[in-house]
């Protein structure tokens, strides 16, 4: 089986979208829908890389990205902001909670899994 990621996104048709690209390359995908279940679901299998929402119920992409951040167990994980988020400062703001990345939505799908794997170093092939 292929590298697991996490997607933390709290609407359905955009994790369907992402799930739907990505395991048709090969990957392993787990969803959640919220922050709190995204840092638990981190923990408790820790993935190759998250793909984050900022703007979802209960703590924000922000927060979630520092909580995942401050187990030592997931520093090495990059962090991927998926976000329609794209007002100045933003994608800043975002980088400077830790994550590695900014992709903005709507995403597009011929070009959503190579941008994904440019932050997982190295190719995949499906």
């Amino acid at each position: 089986m292929g590298d697991r990621l996490l997607v933390i996104e709290d609407n359905e048709q955009n994790h369907y979208l992402m799930r739907f690209l990505l395991e048709k390359h090969g990957f392993e995908v787990e969803v959640a829908e919220t922050g709190r279940a995204g840092v638990a679901a981190a923990l408790a299998r820790p993935p190759r890389a998250i793909l984050l929402d900022i703007q979802l119920p209960e703590m924000d992409g922000y927060a979630v990205a520092e909580a995942i951040l401050a187990h030592d167990t997931l520093k090495a994980i990059p962090i991927i902001a998926v976000t329609s988020y794209a007002m100045a400062g933003d994608r800043e703001r975002i980088l400077a909670a830790g994550a590695s990345g900014y992709i903005e939505k709507p995403i597009n799908p011929d070009t959503f899994v190579d941008q994904i794997r440019s932050y997982l170093g190295g190719d995949r092939d499906a």
